[in-house]
């Protein structure tokens, strides 16, 4: 076939191929917002509106919540800081103790971080987000929220690689928290599924819980007493101006964590949401 009738063809194919590709991402201006989503192919979203708790409204945790301000703050000023894994107890703020973090550094320096959430399942893609932060003028708080692996993910090591240790290693305008159930990120199952099977076992458990020894700071988080729910409740009631009976709030507020089978600031919050709504009393 002579070349006069090939380029013709070649050049329909490459038009084909070029329609079934996907569009190169639009380019995001890192100032746009200080709250992002990141999504897997180079987009970060903005977050105009972050759903978040006043930092001042969590309680029990005043030990763990002045360790990652401090943090967070020295971060901000372009100082050494950790990065934190967030552990315990389900309910007690720690996504929560986040993104106040955030908002309270941001509120005494305007702009001075960027907070971005990375979805468990999307932490594959890590290396590509990291790329492109390295390359901005922002401090940026990289956020994961309840992370953990199971048996057969190994995606747990290139985690590893990208927090400390690897050739290119965290970028100095980032830094990782990161929350979960788990002190070790792994179920105990899997670790001594991994002694069990190894030929060295102690090699094989020290690979699985070196991870979270990539983490810095270790924050843990306890289920709350009696005394520091009623708290909580009672500064979510203050905050929002609910009308209630200290002697009211207590019996009901009782009577609440007893059907849930538990206490924590979760269940403080779900109280409160449902007591302003038999209120009339909107929680802006």
């Amino acid at each position: 076939m002579p070349d006069s009738d090939l380029l013709p063809t070649l050049q329909r194919i490459a038009d084909a191929l070029e329609r079934l590709a996907p569009p190169p991402p639009a380019a995001t201006v890192v100032t746009s917002a200080d709250a992002f989503i990141w999504h897997p192919g180079g987009r970060l979203e903005p977050v105009p509106k972050v759903s978040r708790v006043e930092i001042g409204l969590l309680r029990g945790v005043d030990h763990v919540r002045e360790t990652l301000l401090d943090n967070t703050r020295r971060f901000a000023q372009g100082l050494p800081a950790n990065n934190a894994l967030l552990w315990g107890a389900r309910g007690m703020g720690k996504s929560s103790l986040v993104k106040a973090a955030h908002a309270q550094v941001n509120q005494e320096t305007p702009g001075a971080l960027a907070l971005v959430e990375i979805h468990r399942e999307d932490l594959a893609t890590l290396p590509d987000l990291l790329h492109i932060l390295r390359e901005t003028d922002r401090r940026w708080v990289l956020f994961c929220d309840d992370l953990s692996f199971d048996g057969g993910d190994a995606s747990y090591k290139s985690l590893k690689a990208v927090l400390e240790g690897g050739l290119e290693g965290r970028p100095a305008n980032v830094i990782f928290y990161a929350t979960s159930n788990r002190r070790h990120l792994m179920p105990r199952d899997m670790i001594e599924n991994e002694r069990a099977t190894a030929i060295n076992p102690g090699e094989a458990v020290e690979e699985k819980v070196s991870l979270s020894d990539r983490f810095g700071l270790w924050l843990g988080f306890h289920t709350c007493d009696h005394d520091t729910y009623l708290s909580m409740v009672s500064g979510y009631c203050a905050r929002y101006g609910l009308a209630i009976s200290d002697e009211e709030l207590r019996r009901e507020a009782n009577e609440w964590s007893m059907t849930r089978g538990g206490r924590s600031g979760r269940v403080a919050w779900q109280f409160v949401q449902d007591l302003a709504g038999r209120l009339g009393k909107p929680l802006n």
